[in-house]
């Protein structure tokens, strides 16, 4: 997030595209409610019409997969009533002509065609966030799970930049993420191409620097991502794998050919706090400890490093994860000796500039917010408050592209996905107790219209067929999608869903085409 989920309750204006916040982050939902109780004007961006949409003043109900449209329709009409930031866009970016012309042909009748939403609609949308004193932008993957992922945020910051909506509190670009530490693990280099704190692996200062810490030697190519990794066990060309604390035979798309190359291996260690469907493939599991059995940090959504501070003695054998790295680099030949997670997080300050001032005692009465220098530093509650990290910011001419898969007469339904309030990515933390009681399995929302011309009664069992496979759900009967889409989670190992999405990725952060695929639906 460029800024701090606090200051989501000061806006006067939220856009929340892709989002179904109240469900997916209800924390966070109480301060959209809290600024709405203020008197904030609410636009959700869905193809849904989710209990959240149902908060807003507005609700967009786009097609799948045509959020650019969306946003550079947004550009066009704040471009043409001359609405825009100049003193912003004069002083604080570059690139204006180069959007200027791209978003020219995306008047709000044109966009129209492509999203469904109304012309009218749009303007009012972009003269209100335009108009607005302070507005934020909150997205989650319903934007970046797309083949033009990375496209469409560039569209999102496309439209902050044009407003001057960036920079100051309450305003921003705001991705929430799906998960507690996800922050922190990109933070510190859990991606193929960066080292901490987002250091490129092909700048050989940065490698050097590492390089002379840890006595070793950093390759310069970056690796593979997930995706990638995947497909090269596939191919046998990846031999062994280590994963930790993820269960992509769940949660990655195309499961199906995910759990081909798991098979493939010549050898897998899953490292877990439970038996995963991921960790039923492996040679040996490793038991780790959970959050409430270790010392640590976590990185939020708002890059604020936190302390979690050990409540219980992990089970049996279990260890948390730093232990049971350092021993098996150390049974490898490699020396990696820490007395405690204190000393490597002052490691983390030395090599890290944006995590430079923080330290165990530093964080034992509150987080603090990176960028974070110096030891009396007081964290960045907000980013870009002066100037953008690379300068001035960049207008990116984006264009419209349609997803990879379209609806046709053998696949006539879009599928997409997404998480339900109960439960929590692949469910194996949340599929318990009273959460599992409250949602015990899940099911395909279809819309009315298509259910009654397909005979589909409420309960029925459904067959949902993929080019990559299929399974079998019951039916909900809903207004909430529209006709020709369909709804369901991947918390159930029971439906796994991800047997169908489509594995075709962004070029930029292959980043896989999770939200949209063509579907059939059959009683």
């Amino acid at each position: 997030m460029t800024n701090s989920i606090n200051e989501i309750s000061g806006a006067d204006f939220i856009l929340a595209c892709g989002t179904n916040t109240a469900d997916c982050h209800p924390v966070i939902s109480y301060k959209v409610n809290k600024a709405i109780r203020n008197g904030a004007k609410l636009v959700v961006i869905d193809p849904r019409a989710t209990d959240f949409a149902a908060w807003a003043d507005e609700h967009l109900q786009l097609k799948p997969g045509t959020d650019i449209a969306l946003f550079n329709g947004f550009a066009n009409v704040i471009i043409n009533e001359n609405l825009w930031n100049k003193d912003f866009v004069a002083n604080r970016t570059e690139d204006f002509e180069a959007l200027k012309e791209a978003v020219a042909k995306y008047t709000p009748e044109y966009v129209e065609g492509i999203t469904g939403v109304p012309a009218e609609k749009i303007k009012e949308v972009a003269r209100a966030y335009a108009g607005a004193e302070r507005a934020t932008i909150l997205y989650t993957m319903g934007v970046t799970q797309h083949t033009v992922g990375t496209h469409n945020v560039w569209s999102v910051a496309n439209l902050a930049m044009l407003c001057g909506q960036i920079g100051r509190e309450s305003t921003g670009v705001n991705p929430l993420r799906g998960q507690n530490n996800v922050q922190g693990a990109c933070d510190m280099g859990a991606l193929p191409n960066v080292l901490t704190g987002y250091q490129s692996v092909v700048d050989p200062s940065v490698r050097e620097k590492f390089n002379k810490a840890w006595n070793c030697n950093i390759p310069e190519k970056p690796g593979l991502t997930v995706t990638e990794m995947m497909s090269a066990a596939a191919r046998g060309d990846i031999k062994a794998m280590f994963i930790m604390g993820e269960n992509p035979v769940l949660s990655d798309a195309d499961a199906s050919h995910v759990a081909e190359g798991l098979k493939k291996l010549d050898f897998l260690v899953v490292q877990d706090i439970f038996l995963t469907e991921t960790a039923q493939y492996a040679d040996v599991v490793l038991p780790s400890a959970c959050f409430a059995e270790k010392d640590g940090t976590f990185s939020n959504t708002e890059r604020r490093v936190q302390r979690v501070r050990k409540a219980v003695d992990p089970p049996g054998e279990a260890l948390a994860d730093w232990e049971i790295i350092c021993r098996i680099a150390n049974a490898m030949g490699y020396q990696m000796n820490y007395a405690s997670p204190s000393e490597i997080m002052d490691e983390i300050a030395g090599l890290t500039p944006s995590y430079g001032g923080i330290s165990f005692a530093r964080l034992e009465k509150n987080g603090l917010q990176w960028p974070c220098p110096t030891p009396d530093h007081p964290g960045t509650p907000f980013l870009h408050g002066e100037k953008f990290s690379r300068g001035l910011g960049k207008f990116h001419a984006v264009e419209h592209i349609p997803p990879d898969e379209q609806p046709d007469e053998q696949y006539p339904f879009i599928l997409t996905t997404g998480r339900r309030l109960y439960h929590y990515h692949t469910g194996t933390m949340t599929r318990i107790g009273m959460l599992n009681e409250q949602m015990p399995g899940d099911y395909l929302e279809i819309n009315c219209a298509d259910a009654e011309r397909l005979n589909i009664n409420d309960g029925d069992k459904v067959k949902v067929t993929s080019r990559r496979g299929k399974i079998e759900i019951p039916a909900k009967i809903s207004d909430t999608v529209p006709p020709g889409v369909v709804f369901t989670s991947f918390h159930f190992a029971e439906t796994p869903i991800n047997k169908l999405t489509n594995p075709k990725y962004d070029a930029i952060s292959k980043i896989p085409e999770l939200k949209v695929c063509a579907v059939n639906v059959t009683k």
